[in-house]
Formats: C-alpha cells, structure tokens, sequence
C-alpha cells in the first residue's frame, strides 16, 4: 500500500507528483498557503473522519506543515 501520508501512489501520475505540480502552478508564496489550508484541513477533520484513529490525519497535517517550513 506503500507510505499514505508522505508519498501516496494515488498521487503519483506519470512523471511528476501531484504537489510538485500545485507547487509549480502556484509559485512559492502560493504553495506556502496552500500547505498551510491543507494542514488546516486536516486538523479540522482528523477527529471526524476516523474517530477511533485520527493519527493517520494529524500526520498528514503535520506532514504539510514540514512542507510549509521547508519553503520558509
């Protein structure tokens, strides 16, 4: 099933992955935002989404806040 917080197969489609494309199309301070909506929308429904075991989304949260601090 491979690694689905850091480098999910499903967003991978042919030589380029999906947020190496959003970071492109955006430009710097746009990807930055972006990392932190995407953050914040995990956070959101972490608790909602699989009540029983919402790490999965917190990592993935903090997985895009990781990705924000790296274009700082």
């Amino acid at each position: 099933m491979g690694d689905m917080v850091n480098s999910p197969a499903h967003y991978n489609i042919g030589d380029i992955e999906c947020l190496d494309a959003i970071k492109s199309a955006l430009g710097k301070d746009g990807f930055k935002s972006y990392c932190r909506g995407a953050s914040l929308k995990y956070l959101w429904r972490c608790e909602y989404k699989h009540p029983d075991n919402p790490g999965q989304d917190i990592q993935k949260a903090i997985f895009y806040l990781n990705r924000y601090l790296e274009e700082l």
